[in-house]
């Protein structure tokens, strides 16, 4: 996958008639330009290709264009097709409404409160219908809000979606159907931290959405049982969504050199 920065002014049209010279020069190097994905707002564009190398791909765009990547990593397929959760043969990705897809996608890690002393306490059999409880409640709102399961970590699962208003609505709903489970089950609670972040496939690590995990991670790990906690990034692509945020402040994280603002989101209904 690479990145590029482009000028101000490039349309998807301009971009649409470049992919369109790559394909057209791409067997030569026996390379294939499989689709892209097209920030107009902040004039970014990220192509996927299958390449023998970088130079290869390098090749094809400086020959049909001249449009070179500003960044270019290497990715595997099946982890391109869990984070971004689509078709990966579009040209270029589209998401439902026929709006170009601009690749941010937001991350959103649950993780079970002490599932080692839960085992512990419970025996394995009980503690594993916890997690497989938890497992459904996640799935369920996963596919009411078009999210994608990237992995299950042991004690939560790792999630992505296109867009943040559905993240951010599909980790209140996780957490509505664990507080209603939780007033039937008072003997035995099960309380989840929720953490999400947001940002582009190709930052600043050289990693596919490296930073954006990192972050949803360690946000996850800051939230106390029962709460959902999303930076600032997820709150600013949410103006409009008629979503409540509430600031917890700057918070700094290991790994992140500057304090990052960090919001709660409400979820229990008004009493």
């Amino acid at each position: 996958m690479d990145m590029h920065e482009l000028s101000p002014g490039v349309s998807g049209s301009d971009l649409q008639e470049a992919h369109t010279l790559d394909e057209a020069m791409q067997d030569k190097y026996q390379v294939k330009y499989l689709t892209y994905w097209f920030s107009e707002p902040a004039q970014k564009a990220f192509c996927l290709v299958d390449a023998p190398d970088a130079e290869a791909a390098i090749t094809v765009h400086r020959e049909a264009h001249g449009l070179l990547a500003d960044q270019i990593i290497e990715v595997q397929m099946d982890d391109v097709a869990g984070f971004m959760g689509a078709a990966i043969s579009q040209t270029p990705a589209a998401l439902p409404g026929g709006e170009l897809d601009t690749a941010v996608r937001t991350i959103l890690f649950t993780d079970i409160e002490s599932s080692t002393a839960l085992t512990q306490r419970l025996g394995d059999e009980a503690s594993m219908d916890l997690i497989r409880f938890h497992d459904s409640v996640v799935r369920d709102a996963l596919e009411a809000q078009r999210g994608q399961e990237i992995k299950h970590t042991g004690d939560g699962i790792m999630c992505s979606f296109v867009a943040a208003s559905d993240a951010v609505q599909c980790a209140r709903e996780i957490q509505l159907a664990l507080g209603e489970r939780a007033e039937r089950e008072v003997a035995m609670p099960l309380r989840v931290r929720i953490g999400l972040s947001s940002g582009e496939p190709v930052a600043e690590h050289n990693d596919l959405f490296g930073a954006s995990v990192q972050l949803a991670r360690r946000v996850c790990d800051r939230a106390e049982p029962g709460q959902i906690l999303v930076s600032a990034v997820v709150r600013e692509l949410c103006i409009g969504k008629n979503l409540l945020f509430n600031s917890v402040g700057d918070q700094s994280f290991k790994g992140f050199d500057e304090p990052v603002r960090v919001f709660e989101v409400p979820w229990e209904p008004a009493t």
